[in-house]
């Protein structure tokens, strides 16, 4: 459910900014949930982020949808179900050659 966002660095930590002056959103599966379809300019600074959530709502369904189930672990599912999920998100400076990730100094690693 994460992805290039339209949580953009800024005043506010979620300075918003995704759908001004933006092409209508694509429908597709695997990119429909993209949160913008605007051109990334210089000077931007949009997140990157990598989440998983654990809704009972929707893992109740994906569980009675068998072409859903066969691709879950319950066992695994149900030992981090209630703990509500966990995201890592990057700031990522877009520059006039590239983009530039946000700050240098954090861990990427668990040791």
């Amino acid at each position: 459910s994460s992805g290039i966002n339209a949580e953009y660095g800024g005043l506010d930590v979620h300075d918003v900014g995704g759908y001004v002056n933006a092409p209508p959103r694509i429908q597709e599966p695997g990119i429909k949930y993209l949160r913008t379809t605007r051109t990334l300019e210089e000077g931007m600074v949009p997140t990157v982020g990598l989440g998983v959530y654990f809704g009972d709502a929707l893992i109740e369904a994906a569980y009675a949808n068998p072409d859903l189930a066969k691709f879950m672990n319950k066992d695994i599912i149900e030992q981090f179900r209630g703990m509500g999920g966990v995201r890592i998100e990057d700031g990522v400076a877009v520059t006039k050659t590239g983009s530039e990730l946000l700050p240098h100094n954090v861990p990427r690693t668990v040791q």
